[in-house]
C-alpha cells in the first residue's frame, strides 16, 4: 500500500506547483474547499467521514489521505471511518444496480 504520510507531503508541494502556475485555479478551488469546511449544521468530525466516503466512491488517493487525517484529527474512530465506508460501498453497490438498469434499458433501445 502507500506510504500515506508521505504522499500527503508529496501532494502538498505539487498543489504548490500548480498554484504558482494557475493561481486562479487554486483560489478557485480554495475557496470551494472554505465552503465545505465551514461549521454550519454539520461538525468537522461528519464533514470528514463524508469526504473519506465520497474519497472512496470517486476513487481520489488524494483525498483519501488527507480526510482519513482530518478525520482522525477531527475525533473519528476506527469504526466510525468505518461505517463511512460501509456507505460508500453500499452506495458504489447501488450505483451499479442503477446502471445495470440503464444499460438493460439500453439493450430494450437498440432491439
Amino acid at each position: 500500500m502507500l506510504d500515506w504520510n508521505g504522499y500527503r507531503e508529496q501532494l502538498g508541494g505539487a498543489m504548490g506547483e500548480i498554484a504558482q502556475l494557475n493561481p486562479d485555479l487554486m483560489k478557485g478551488h480554495d475557496i470551494l474547499a472554505a465552503s465545505a469546511t465551514a461549521a454550519r449544521a454539520l461538525d468537522a468530525k461528519t464533514r470528514e467521514l463524508i469526504a473519506i466516503a465520497v474519497a472512496v466512491t470517486t476513487r481520489c488517493d488524494g483525498c483519501i489521505a488527507f480526510h482519513v487525517k482530518g478525520a482522525k484529527d477531527a475525533g473519528a474512530s476506527k469504526e466510525e471511518i468505518a461505517e463511512a465506508l460501509t456507505v460508500a460501498v453500499a452506495l458504489n453497490a447501488g450505483a451499479a444496480l442503477v446502471y445495470s438498469a440503464r444499460a438493460l434499458d439500453a439493450l430494450k433501445s437498440s432491439e
